[in-house]
């Protein structure tokens, strides 16, 4: 197991045999040698944040007050969230739909149709 010191080793196998079956077979099933039980965990969700240094709780909670009561749905909301978690977690699919809608507007402006 290159990378980790004989103390790393000894104590990644402690971890290991103290686990229950189920969680060993997880391991085995993904492979022993690449399992790292000193992976640091993943930021939750709700604590990661945009390049503004916003959550997306912030974010959608600011897109919603711009936006008239009047003129957004339950539907409307949701699009928006789904679409501010994609761009937060940096997931291509929103990025192409990001992208499409930009150009979308520009070519909107460009031949002058509302």
């Amino acid at each position: 197991m290159s990378g980790y010191s004989q103390e790393e080793v000894d104590r990644k196998k402690s971890i290991f045999d103290s686990m229950g079956k189920r969680g060993q077979k997880k391991v085995m099933k993904m492979g022993y040698d690449k399992w790292d039980p000193f992976e640091e965990p993943k930021e939750p969700i709700e604590m990661r944040r945009d390049k503004t240094k916003r959550t997306s709780q912030e974010l959608i909670r600011e897109f919603l007050q711009s936006v008239s009561q009047d003129e957004y749905s339950n539907e409307y909301g949701g699009g928006a969230f789904d679409m501010c978690l994609g761009i937060i977690n940096d997931q291509e699919r929103y990025k192409g739909m990001y992208d499409f809608v930009c150009w979308y507007q520009d070519l909107l402006k460009k031949e002058a149709v509302e």
